[in-house]
């Protein structure tokens, strides 16, 4: 019996996204973490140097298509709870604690990603990977398109 793969729609990469969310949310949630403040420590983490707030969030608004409300909603949750930190010239930085508690959830959510992409082809990842890139691109344009015509 042979079977077919299925083309690739937005419904196949909205379920993808979400079952990949769903495991991310399920890790970082056990470290305390919602998706949103996981999305915002992200940047922090992998910043070489320290980011404006500004830079954050509009880091975060371009990634998961939120308002900027939202974005400073979150970051200002993360000041509260001590992980991250703004200074007088509003560069954000994460604290010793949030360092910690990021790099934990990270690492375990490392250990189910690569569960889960385990065995998939380079070539196929490659060729996903642009197929991703180029529908980014073009949903972001829609997007764009969208919005100045409002």
């Amino acid at each position: 019996m042979t079977t077919t793969a299925p083309l690739a729609d937005s419904r196949a990469i909205g379920l993808a996204h979400y079952a990949a969310r769903a495991v991310l949310e399920q890790v970082m949630g056990r470290h305390g973490l919602s998706f949103l403040q996981t999305t915002v420590l992200r940047p922090v983490a992998a910043a070489e140097e320290p980011l404006s707030r500004g830079r954050l969030v509009q880091s975060v608004v371009d990634a998961v298509k939120i308002t900027a409300v939202e974005a400073d909603r979150a970051i200002d949750e993360l000041i509260g709870r001590g992980l991250l930190t703004i200074d007088e010239s509003d560069t954000v930085r994460m604290t010793e604690d949030g360092r910690e508690l990021y790099d934990a959830g990270a690492a375990e959510t490392a250990q189910a990603s690569a569960r889960v992409w385990a065995g998939i082809p380079e070539a196929d990842l490659v060729a996903a990977g642009r197929v991703l890139a180029l529908v980014t691109e073009r949903a972001n344009a829609e997007l764009h398109a969208i919005g100045r015509n409002q």
